[in-house]
């Protein structure tokens, strides 16, 4: 489920079939990309409203078909974001309640009936947050204490497939040459900004490279906007129109935004040095035991709740 402004660019990334192929492909288990025909991923709504509490849910929703035992059926991909800051605990659960709503929508709208059958679900979340992803990955494991043989058989069970961003290491990523991997790449470096352009050169030698590179370099493009503009980036982004054309100018102005940042720390260090070296003046003048805390305070330039705090601090 999209949870913040973060998603929208992920969101439009993965409205396009090339960027879930490179999904399944790049960062799910080989053995299920290879049963997959990707040139018959077809997008369906992920917007549906859960009847029992009225909860929108606006997911990622593809089906492929993939040959089984020389049986060709159809998957649905079901491709949750999560972008929260930390990790949810309850994800198991969510899902499970998630893929029965999705299910219950597709009797709704007739796409299956009961005698039909259910079709096959591939539940996958990607998470970027900063926390490693500790949770459950099926919901049979939160069952505590596990129940005895004769139960477990009834227990609810809803496996999904987890892409940690964070996992990868820049080693990993780079043995992926997909556009999706220099996605990955930004996101992980954001942090570092002489990461960043590295991440950023490597992303236009993938789109170079690409046969579509056309149609890539716009849609990469529109997604590092968005995300220089989350990062408040000291970037003109009017004038980046394509990271292929534009990249020397981003490339400058990459640099000149490290540059500010640098001598803003610079500052804010030399600040953070003279205001230590003025309290610690103050603590001397309060050890002396003669100057009142008005006079403490026009002799350093401090506030004078500044110095009865450093008064209260070595009472202690």
């Amino acid at each position: 489920m999209v949870n913040n402004h973060h998603d929208t660019g992920y969101k439009e990334l993965f409205s396009y079939p090339e960027f879930v192929q490179q999904l399944i492909e790049g960062f799910a288990p080989a053995e299920i990309a290879q049963l997959m025909d990707f040139s018959t991923l077809k997008s369906h709504s992920g917007n549906y409203i859960t009847p029992l509490f009225e909860e929108k849910i606006d997911d990622v929703v593809w089906s492929v078909n993939v040959n089984w035992q020389g049986v060709t059926q159809e998957v649905y991909l079901y491709i949750l974001l999560e972008f929260q800051s930390s990790v949810d605990r309850t994800m198991p659960v969510r899902l499970m309640h998630y893929a029965a709503c999705f299910y219950s929508e597709l009797l709704k709208q007739k796409i299956i009936t009961p005698g039909q059958g259910l079709p096959p679900v591939f539940p996958l979340v990607l998470y970027n947050g900063s926390e490693r992803w500790t949770v459950s990955l099926d919901l049979y494991d939160m069952i505590t204490p596990e129940p005895p043989g004769l139960l477990q058989v009834y227990q609810p069970r809803m496996r999904y497939y987890l892409v940690d961003e964070g996992r990868y290491t820049d080693e990993q990523l780079g043995l992926v040459q997909s556009p999706l991997s220099g996605v990955f790449s930004i996101e992980k470096a954001s942090t570092n900004r002489q990461g960043l352009q590295q991440a950023v050169d490597r992303i236009v030698a993938i789109i170079q490279a690409d046969p579509h590179k056309e149609r890539i370099d716009k849609i990469i493009t529109r997604w590092l906007k968005r995300h220089l503009q989350r990062l408040g980036a000291e970037v003109d982004l009017n004038q980046l129109n394509s990271l292929v054309e534009d990249k020397d100018m981003l490339a400058e102005n990459l640099e000149n935004w490290a540059q500010q940042e640098r001598q803003e720390g610079e500052r804010l260090g030399i600040e953070k040095g003279e205001k230590l070296g003025i309290e610690k003046t103050a603590r001397n003048l309060l050890k002396l035991g003669v100057l009142s805390d008005e006079q403490i305070a026009e002799a350093t330039g401090l506030a004078l709740d500044e110095v009865a705090k450093l008064r209260i601090e070595g009472k202690r």
